[in-house]
């Protein structure tokens, strides 16, 4: 089993639930490896957002709490950061907020930029894995070491029933090297 085609065949387990949702940058449009694991997504899955991270992440915990399950995208650790407080503020502290009334469910898929054949220079590359565990308490956050990895990690996200979300971590470097 190959890491990328894990990625895919995960992206298409997902796309069977009625509940999901893709979006995210260059989720119907071409830009990232990420992209590709989504060719055999039905198309009415898929959301292309603009370059809007906070605005996606509002957006995937509002979606979450009609009953929807977003798979909100983010290419990379560094461009999630820019959806910290929507994250930290709203999603992982709803369920306390709300004495557990509300319990939004969104799986968050981001990765660590990859950097053979080309670096993309430091502010691609970073890895916030142990920062997020630390900031969130109701959301977990699983990092994607090995193929095997994969598919479980997204169908527990998909199929908990424990009211937490889900952030996912991939490997850039690994859509090619395992």
């Amino acid at each position: 089993m190959k890491y990328f085609d894990e990625l895919s065949r995960s992206m298409e387990f997902l796309a069977r639930d009625p509940r999901t949702m893709f979006l995210g940058q260059a989720v119907a449009c071409a830009g990232t490896a990420m992209t590709n694991t989504l060719k055999n997504v039905d198309r009415a899955k898929l959301l292309e957002m603009p370059v809007t991270e906070d605005l996606q992440m509002g957006m995937s915990t509002g979606l979450a709490l009609t009953g929807v399950v977003p798979v909100s995208i983010y290419p990379r650790w560094n461009f999630l950061l820019c959806a910290v407080s929507q994250i930290v503020s709203h999603l992982d502290k709803l369920p306390a907020m709300s004495n557990g009334g509300y319990q939004p469910k969104v799986i968050i898929r981001t990765g660590i930029g990859s950097e053979r054949p080309l670096h993309p220079q430091f502010q691609h590359v970073g890895d916030f894995t142990d920062a997020f565990r630390l900031m969130c308490k109701n959301i977990e956050v699983i990092r994607l070491d090995e193929p095997e990895h994969i598919f479980p990690a997204y169908q527990k996200a998909l199929e908990r029933t424990d009211g937490k979300s889900t952030i996912i971590v991939e490997y850039g470097d690994y859509y090619s090297e395992k």
